[in-house]
């Protein structure tokens, strides 16, 4: 399950580009926290400490508290020059509510996979999964196992044993999340696949 981050914020008296800039100035992002049926709320945050949440790498799929909010992020912008975040939005949400999130994709099993033993190559079409989950219970990965398959076979969501209470947002398809493809490009670069040794 995601880690709960714990972020603190200001509230902010004036809004508009020029009030941004000043605080963007003094190291503080600009965000706004909505949602829930509630007028939302203008706050700046410390850009260092917005920042050390965004590298935990599951800063999306975790449940960050705002002055005591529970919030899920739901976008940052950022500079295009800098990559410094300039602008952060957070929703709302209750302890139980049901939140869509996109979380990693952790494969496992790879000496399992008789495609990847004859030399085949992961293609993975889906790093993240878009799922559904009770605020409280999001899970921080989703581990998909690579036993038993083979070059040209695929993997789709269907196959994914997902956390009990947690489902696919989507759903009017059974969507790929990776194939084992043919080492297509190392027969041409090399001329030959070598082979891999049994273990």
């Amino acid at each position: 399950m995601s880690d709960t981050i714990t972020l603190a914020a200001e509230t902010r008296d004036r809004v508009g580009k020029g009030a941004s800039r000043s605080l963007r100035r003094q190291g503080r992002v600009p965000a706004v926290i909505y949602g829930a049926g509630q007028e939302p709320t203008s706050v700046h945050l410390e850009e260092k400490e917005l920042s050390r949440a965004l590298h935990t790498g599951h800063f999306f799929n975790s449940v960050v508290m705002v002055n005591g909010t529970r919030t899920l992020p739901k976008d940052v912008a950022f500079d295009p020059v800098t990559d410094r975040p300039v602008h952060a939005d957070f929703l709302r949400i209750g302890e139980h509510t049901a939140v869509t999130v996109a979380v990693p994709v952790v494969f496992t099993n790879e000496e399992e996979s008789v495609g990847l033993k004859k030399g085949g190559v992961l293609n993975i079409v889906r790093h993240e999964l878009e799922l559904i989950a009770d605020a409280a219970e999001i899970p921080s990965e989703i581990n998909v196992s690579l036993a038993g398959l083979d070059v040209g076979d695929s993997l789709h969501i269907s196959a994914v044993t997902l956390p009990e209470g947690v489902t696919s947002a989507i759903t009017d398809r059974d969507y790929t999340i990776a194939t084992i493809v043919a080492p297509s490009a190392l027969r041409s670069s090399d001329g030959a696949v070598e082979e891999t040794p049994a273990t």
